[in-house]
């Protein structure tokens, strides 16, 4: 049930769930900052703090549940920051002046929902290699 030592896996897993409440709490901004326009908006401001509390009790009890439920989350997360990148590049693309640089400076951020999929993929590589 517990860890047997802080490995690596150990500590990527909790450095993942500490990166989720970051950029948990940049989302919210982001999104607050646009009224939250379109509810798919939601999904990460929800999925983030979530992902950190089951990551922290990951982190500390080794369980086949919390371990599933964790590999479902990184899912999530992966499938969230692939839709959420959709909905930002066109998001640049529907503003006047369409792919003009300043579109890409002053319109949704380009690399927030990719971060989102990368810390997702991360998880996901901590969990199965602690798994080997």
């Amino acid at each position: 049930m517990y860890w047997g030592v802080w490995s690596i896996e150990r500590i990527l897993i909790l450095f993942t769930s500490v990166a989720f409440l970051a950029i948990g709490l940049q989302v919210t901004l982001f999104h607050y900052r646009q009224n939250f326009h379109q509810k798919v908006m939601w999904v990460p401001v929800i999925l983030a703090p979530i992902i950190f509390i089951e990551g922290i009790a990951f982190s500390f009890y080794n369980t086949a549940l919390l371990r599933s439920l964790f590999v479902l989350l990184m899912c999530l997360g992966i499938l969230s920051g692939l839709i959420g990148s959709y909905f930002h590049i066109r998001g640049v693309g529907i503003r006047v002046g369409g792919w003009a640089l300043r579109n890409f400076l002053i319109g949704p951020p380009l690399t927030l929902p990719f971060m989102f999929t990368a810390i997702s993929v991360l998880g996901l590589i901590a969990v199965f290699w602690s798994a080997r």
